[in-house]
């Protein structure tokens, strides 16, 4: 973060983990925090061609934090593929998780080439924007999704997981000045603008 975004930002000096011995955190949240911070799962499901792939729509899609490099994200994106985790359940027609993640990552991949004669890791930023605002919308080839709506697919399956996994990590709730999980200590001071003397801040 340049100093200029730092001095911007509302919660630039909060650290949430500047909390780890306090009694916001007991030792239950203390190892699931630890396993959080430290865990890189091996790639088991997408191919390394694939896993390319998902890193360079990461990189576009997702907030930067350093600690939180896109192929991170990626291969979290990947274990939970590989165990075959979601919310339980998926809008009418579209294919299992596995099938989805597949199918959405390839389609990506052609829509890229079709429009830039190119792969898709290997455009340009903004040729990569161009390509996944495109997909957002539904401006797509519609043979290349085979069955996938590649608007759902956009927003439900990308934007939502990149997104829950980002903001499970600290980096990105001292982005947001979130005090991290309300057990034990719990949150007391819910009206609108309070907050409890132990919560960040903002700047300003």
């Amino acid at each position: 973060m340049t100093s200029e975004k730092k001095a911007l930002a509302p919660y630039a000096d909060y650290d949430v983990l500047a909390k780890w011995e306090t009694p916001s955190f007991d030792d239950v949240t203390r190892g699931v925090l630890s396993q959080r911070l430290s865990d890189v799962p091996e790639r088991r499901f997408f191919s390394q061609e694939e896993l390319a792939l998902l890193t360079a729509v990461v990189e576009r899609l997702a907030p930067f934090f350093s600690a939180l490099p896109a192929s991170l994200i990626a291969l979290w994106i990947d274990d939970c593929v590989e165990r075959n985790l979601g919310e339980g359940f998926r809008n009418e027609g579209a294919p299992p998780l596995r099938e989805s993640w597949r199918n959405g990552l390839t389609a990506i991949d052609g829509e890229a080439r079709g429009r830039f004669s190119s792969s898709f890791a290997a455009l340009k930023p903004e040729e990569r924007d161009l390509t996944l605002r495109a997909i957002q919308s539904g401006k797509v080839d519609a043979a290349l999704w085979r069955g996938l709506d590649p608007a759902s697919f956009f927003t439900d399956t990308l934007l939502k997981t990149i997104a829950g996994l980002v903001y499970a990590h600290p980096s990105a709730w001292n982005d947001i000045g979130f005090g991290g999980p309300a057990s034990p200590r719990g949150y007391v001071r819910l009206g609108f603008d309070e907050r409890d003397p132990w919560e960040a801040k903002a700047r300003g």
